[in-house]
C-alpha cells in the first residue's frame, strides 16, 4: 500500500491557521471566510488592516492576551479570529474576556467621547465540541446579546461565532453553499491530493496554493513541521485524557455495579434467612400440633 504523504498543510496548526488567514498577502481568503460564516450577505466586510495581535488591558502589568488574528475593517469593525486544538475548561469565559480588549481599545481620551462602539466579532475555530445543553445540533453558533421576553437581539455591537468542527460530516457531493465548502476545505485539506472540482473558484485555487507543502521554503517547512509536531503532541495527550476518563468511567461504573450486585445479592440472602426463621418457627408449631416429622418436612422443607 502506498504510504500517504500530506500534501497541503493542516489548518488545525499555529503555522497553518496563520498562513492561510494571517498574512496581509492572503487577506482576501479572511475576507471570503468572515463574509460567509457571518452570513454578511448584502453587507459584506470589503476590506481589513491587520492589527497586533498581541494586546494588553489597561497597564503593562495587566495579563498579556495573545490572539491568532486580530483585524479591524474599513468602517472600524473589530474582529478577533482563533482557532483553538484542544478543549479548555473555561473556553467560553476566555473568548468573553478578549472580546473586552477590542472594546476597552476604542475608548478616546478626554471628555468628548459619547462611548460609541464599532462592533466587536470574535470567531472561534475549535477542532473539538462544546457539549451544550440546549443549543441546536449545528456545527456553526452565531451568539448575540438577546432580550429573553422578546427573543430579539437586543444590542448588535458584540457577536460571538462558535465553529465545531468536529461536528461537520458533509462529504464533497453533500456541499450546499459556501460555508460548507469552507467547513469542508479546513477539515479535510490536509487529507486531500489535489482541489476537488466542486470547489474549483478564485478563492480555493488561492488557498490550496498557499497551503501547498512543496512551496515552502526550507526555514517555512522546519517551522510547519515544528507545528505540526506541537498539534500531534496535543491530540496524542487530548486523546489519552479522554480515554484515561472513559477507562475511569468504566471502572466507576463497574464498581457500582457491582455495588449493586452485592447489595441484591446481601437483600437476597436476608429473605432467604427470613423465610428460613419463619419455616422453622412453622415447623416448631406443626410439631407441637401433633404432626409427625415426615408431615412436617413435606410441608416446609424443614427436617427436624
Amino acid at each position: 500500500m502506498e504510504e500517504f504523504r500530506e500534501k497541503y498543510i493542516n489548518p488545525f496548526t499555529d503555522f497553518g491557521f496563520k498562513k492561510i488567514f494571517g498574512q496581509e498577502y492572503n487577506k482576501d481568503l479572511l475576507l471570503d471566510f468572515l463574509n460567509t460564516i457571518l452570513l454578511r450577505g448584502n453587507d459584506p466586510i470589503k476590506d481589513i488592516k491587520y492589527k497586533p495581535t498581541e494586546q494588553y488591558t489597561f497597564t503593562i502589568e495587566d495579563r498579556k492576551s495573545i490572539f491568532d488574528i486580530f483585524c479591524e475593517s474599513e468602517s472600524g469593525e473589530r474582529f478577533i479570529v482563533e482557532m483553538q486544538k484542544n478543549k479548555q475548561t473555561h473556553f467560553l469565559d476566555r473568548t468573553l474576556y478578549y472580546s473586552t480588549l477590542p472594546i476597552i481599545d476604542q475608548a478616546q481620551k478626554g471628555a468628548e467621547w459619547d462611548y460609541k462602539l464599532s462592533a466587536v466579532y470574535v470567531v472561534a475555530v475549535m477542532d473539538f465540541n462544546l457539549n451544550m445543553d440546549g443549543v441546536h445540533d449545528g456545527c456553526l453558533h452565531h451568539v448575540k446579546l438577546v432580550e429573553l421576553e422578546s427573543n430579539k437581539v437586543f444590542h448588535d455591537k458584540l457577536t460571538f461565532v462558535y465553529l465545531e468542527m468536529p461536528k461537520f460530516t458533509k462529504n464533497l457531493e453533500e456541499l450546499d453553499d459556501n460555508i460548507d465548502k469552507w467547513l469542508y476545505v479546513l477539515k479535510n485539506i490536509s487529507k486531500l491530493q489535489e482541489l476537488p472540482e466542486k470547489l474549483q473558484n478564485r478563492i480555493f485555487e488561492k488557498l490550496f496554493k498557499v497551503a501547498e507543502i512543496a512551496k515552502y521554503t526550507h526555514d517555512e517547512w522546519i517551522a510547519y513541521q515544528l507545528s505540526l509536531k506541537d498539534y500531534r503532541d496535543n491530540r496524542a495527550a487530548w486523546q489519552t485524557a479522554i480515554e484515561e476518563g472513559r477507562k475511569e468511567g468504566r471502572d466507576e461504573e463497574r464498581r457500582i455495579q457491582e455495588e449493586k450486585i452485592k447489595q441484591i445479592e446481601e437483600k437476597h440472602n436476608k429473605e432467604l434467612q427470613e423465610k428460613d426463621s419463619i419455616l422453622q418457627e412453622l415447623a416448631n408449631i406443626l410439631l407441637e400440633q401433633g404432626f409427625t416429622k415426615e408431615q412436617i418436612f413435606a410441608k416446609t422443607g424443614v427436617k427436624l
